[in-house]
């Protein structure tokens, strides 16, 4: 089958090696061989050209010319890339050509009332809904799910016009904040980018929400379909 490589680290509150090691045995079983790296830098070596899929979660941290350029070679040529939350969404900040492959970026995470926070992530742990567009239905990573319900961080993300919006997530406006009224924003998108196939999954907080049903499903058949 295919060659994997699964691209973990940075900061260590989205868990993740804990994240990717749920998926390496499934991956493993499907046939595919998989290979554990801490480093976006393996993204400039030339045996990228081998890899078939590319498994990121590496929240921010820092990521050279040539590693950005690597995997940007590598999808357009076929290899298929995939993450979740922090681990794609908002990865290598500083880095324009990194966001433009990916097509979006973390902006916000709006938490609870002033009044219920105790200086914890739970602060920003809010009841909110991934919605499946009726319009995706069809599509193999989200085809058959209904939309669901979580209590975890709610990702505001800023996207581009390539992403194919799968599903979506409204952010509300409470009294206590400055934006004047509710925006929907995109929680699953796919892209292509020359051969290769784009898929970002906004919640994956932790392993808790990582392993709800509909978002592991939805990672796992991303996977399936941006693999070479």
């Amino acid at each position: 089958m295919g060659q994997v490589l699964v691209v973990r680290g940075g900061w260590d509150g989205h868990a993740p090696v804990a994240t990717t090691d749920l998926f390496i045995p499934g991956l493993e079983a499907a046939g595919h061989t998989v290979r554990v790296e801490d480093t976006p830098e393996v993204y400039a070596q030339d045996r990228m050209s081998d890899v078939d899929l590319v498994v990121q979660c590496f929240t921010m941290g820092e990521i050279s010319g040539d590693a950005v350029a690597g995997l940007r070679r590598a999808v357009a040529a076929g290899t298929g890339l995939v993450g979740w939350h922090g681990g794609i969404a908002d990865s290598f900040r500083s880095n324009a050509e990194y966001l433009q492959l990916v097509g979006g970026q973390f902006a916000a995470h709006p938490g609870k009332h002033p009044d219920e926070r105790v200086g914890e992530a739970a602060d920003n742990y809010v009841p909110h809904t991934i919605d499946i567009l009726p319009g995706a239905a069809d599509h193999p990573v989200v085809a058959g799910l209904d939309s669901f319900e979580l209590t975890t961080e709610q990702y505001w993300v800023l996207t581009d016009d390539l992403c194919d919006v799968l599903a979506t997530t409204t952010v509300p406006a409470p009294s206590w904040e400055p934006w004047s009224r509710p925006l929907v924003r995109p929680a699953v998108w796919t892209r292509t980018w020359g051969q290769g196939r784009v898929c970002v999954v906004t919640p994956g907080h932790d392993v808790e929400t990582v392993s709800h049903p509909s978002v592991r499903t939805i990672i796992e058949r991303g996977m399936a379909w941006a693999t070479r």
